[in-house]
């Protein structure tokens, strides 16, 4: 097909003349047959609702077309509209096209569907399982289409695959706006996501499937690495500090699950890798992501033996079920490093995971026949792996979930993945891995897309990003140098209560290495000399007060003279019980008021003495002296407030009226006191 033609193509959309009917190719990996779950109203709602992308005068073909399939298959992919050219990633000048942007999502939406990167291409489904691009052939010849003619001031919108039509926007606006499996929560249990799908009404796009940002195992790959590789390093001792003769055991080679075994050989292990789906198995070692197949566990468990012995970096795949697997190691006791698990167990019951002891033909048959007993023998696989993968992680193992399920539903399943305190027994990568050394310093596995289809821009694009990642890996190394130094301080030279450096027999030491002002053992009276104190704000030696800001929640002014009367102490000195109990938005108020401003948590901490500074331990010495101090005084300051005038003002328009008045009474007196202050957190 030329490339004009292929453009053609796309413009028609939906042909005015039905396409001839396309046979079933059975050299495709094709999705399971979905189990029966539509009555027979149901059924014939599902069928109008496929018809309606069509003219009347299709529907006396089109309708027992689409039962049809619906009947065998348990869903309507509308085969008669697949097209006749080849579908892959093309550059992104030979799209029709009137935006590039628009350009750019066809051609990822043609990758998404890719034979060599979608998991089954023609049911239009990428990975996971149930991950679709679209719910049928006539959703996607009509997107195109939309794409096509659409410019950097429109956007289309799409709901659940199907396109609501083209809407004006602008030129910063998205062109695409996506939304999947829109299901309200009384309608969301599986069943009733199976029976929404089937209708045609709604689908689940996964992450990247249904956004048209799939890559495959390419995009993965990644992060796939960086977790191996630091989990692999957890291995490390005294006697190991390399990851090679390591062995890796997992499963899934059907989506982006197919990036463990490259991952893998990238760290530096020996990896073993157990995929139920022959085809998913020899698409992966045609592309070289996996290095050899095995089908045997009786020839695979000697070249484990082998190439863990020689220190092997090598990918091998069994094609079989991840449960036998599992349970021959354990019963050969082979010692396995790293373990994990990525099978689409977010979809246990259509195709995600399938049972031991069951072929993948016969699986997919009591699937969509007695879907009831192919749930039991799910659970029944999930409590025997689970046995094996405890008995390994016995003898040393490091076991992670994936973020697949693997563990809840082995939970549900009854199997013993439950430790103390009702957790799970292993961790997740997140949790354990990805999170605390990547995730929590914001770096993480990136990935792009070269548009334009050339190599030469794709080197670019890679130097570019490996120039980001070494900056970052620099910048982290620098806090943590910093960090270490701090905490290395710290221990060296520890605080009298004043906060000043303090040496072993009691005495002051020399200037602490992290002084705020210079380098290390900077003379502190050189800084107070090149950095003195500012004066108070509002006082004379200040000069003009700073704008105040307006609107702040926490821009209370002041008069300082008022303040002063109310905290002679400082903002948390009333007493040893109120210190930082306190926000600091209530500075400034009496303590009756103040208690009666705070909730009933801060109120029980003032109250108790058992509660106090907040809850976080006893106060400073210091502090609780100056607490004794006030108390003291208590009398006092009381008999001030009454001849003073009473309590503060109980809002802004008071206070700023008495900020004015105490201002006018310090002019006519002479007073050296400052002026109004604000109080900001």
């Amino acid at each position: 097909m030329t490339i004009q033609e292929f453009q053609n193509d796309i413009r028609a959309g939906i042909p005015d003349v039905l396409p001839a009917a396309k046979p079933y190719d059975k050299q495709i990996n094709h999705a399971p047959r979905r189990k029966e779950i539509l009555t027979a109203e149901e059924r014939v709602l599902a069928v109008r609702n496929a018809l309606r992308y069509f003219p009347a005068r299709h529907h006396a073909v089109l309708a027992k077309e689409f039962a049809a399939e619906l009947n065998r298959y348990g869903r309507i992919y509308m085969y008669r509209l697949r097209p006749d050219y080849e579908m892959y990633a093309r550059p992104i000048d030979e799209y029709p096209h009137r935006s590039r942007q628009a350009a750019a999502i066809m051609m990822m939406i043609q990758n998404n569907l890719d034979k060599a990167v979608a998991q089954h291409p023609h049911e239009l489904i990428t990975y996971g399982g149930n991950g679709a691009v679209f719910q049928n052939w006539a959703q996607y010849r009509l997107t195109m289409k939309y794409l096509s003619e659409m410019t950097d001031e429109q956007t289309l919108v799409m709901y659940s695959g199907h396109p609501l039509g083209l809407f004006p926007s602008h030129r910063d606006a998205p062109r695409v706006i996506v939304t999947n499996g829109m299901v309200i929560p009384n309608y969301s249990k599986p069943d009733d996501w199976e029976r929404l799908n089937a209708l045609g009404v709604s689908q689940y796009g996964q992450m990247t499937a249904g956004s048209y940002m799939y890559i495959g195992p390419q995009g993965i790959v990644h992060g796939t690495t960086i977790t191996v590789m630091n989990a692999a390093r957890k291995r490390f001792d005294a006697t190991r500090t390399d990851t090679r003769g390591m062995l890796f055991v997992s499963s899934g080679l059907g989506g982006m699950s197919g990036a463990q075994p490259k991952a893998g050989v990238i760290s530096g292990v020996v990896s073993v890798i157990a995929e139920i789906n022959p085809k998913a198995a020899q698409k992966r070692h045609e592309q070289g992501w996996v290095d050899e197949l095995h089908d045997s566990l009786d020839e695979l468990m000697p070249r484990i033996r082998k190439a863990m012995a020689d220190r092997e970096v090598v990918s091998l795949a069994y094609v079989g079920n991840v449960v036998d697997l599992w349970e021959r190691l354990a019963a050969e006791q082979i010692r396995v490093d790293l373990g994990s698990d990525q099978t689409s167990l977010h979809n246990p019951w259509a195709g995600g995971y399938y049972p031991v002891g069951l072929s993948y033909e016969a699986s997919n048959k009591m699937m969509a026949e007695e879907p009831a007993r192919f749930r039991e023998c799910v659970q029944e696989s999930l409590r025997r792996q689970v046995k094996a993968i405890n008995k390994l992680a016995a003898q040393g193992m490091y076991f992670f979930d994936y973020g697949n399920a693997f563990l809840l539903e082995a939970s549900r399943a009854g199997a013993e993945v439950m430790g103390e305190g009702g957790r799970f027994r292993y961790p997740s990568y997140v949790q354990d891995i990805m999170g605390p050394m990547f995730f929590d310093y914001g770096f993480g596995p990136f990935r792009w897309v070269c548009a334009s289809g050339k190599p030469e821009d794709l080197e670019l694009t890679d130097r570019l990003a490996a120039e980001v990642l070494e900056e970052i890996r620099r910048s982290m190394m620098d806090i943590h140098r910093t960090r270490r130094h701090r905490r290395t301080a710290r221990r060296q030279h520890p605080l009298d209560p004043r906060g000043r450096p303090q040496q072993a027999g009691g005495g002051l030491a020399g200037p602490h290495p992290l002084c705020r002002f210079g380098g290390p053992h900077e003379d502190r009276a050189r800084v107070q000399r090149s950095h003195p104190r500012r004066p108070p704000v509002g006082s004379r030696r200040a000069g003009p007060r700073p704008p105040r800001r307006v609107g702040h929640r926490l821009a209370v002014p002041r008069d300082l003279e008022h303040l002063r009367r109310l905290e002679p102490h400082g903002r948390h000195g009333r007493a040893q019980r109120h210190r930082r109990c306190v926000p600091r938005r209530h500075v400034g108020l009496d303590p009756q008021r103040r208690r009666r401003r705070l909730g009933r948590g801060h109120q029980r901490r003032l109250r108790h003495g058992d509660r106090r500074n907040g809850g976080f331990g006893p106060p400073h010495p210091r502090n609780a002296a100056v607490g004794r101090e006030q108390r003291h005084r208590a009398p006092q300051l009381g008999a001030q407030r009454r001849r003073r005038g009473g309590h503060p003002p109980r809002n802004g328009a008071h206070a700023r009226a008495a900020g004015h008045a105490a201002q006018l009474r310090r002019r006519g007196t002479g007073s050296q006191g400052a002026g109004r202050i604000g109080v900001i957190n």
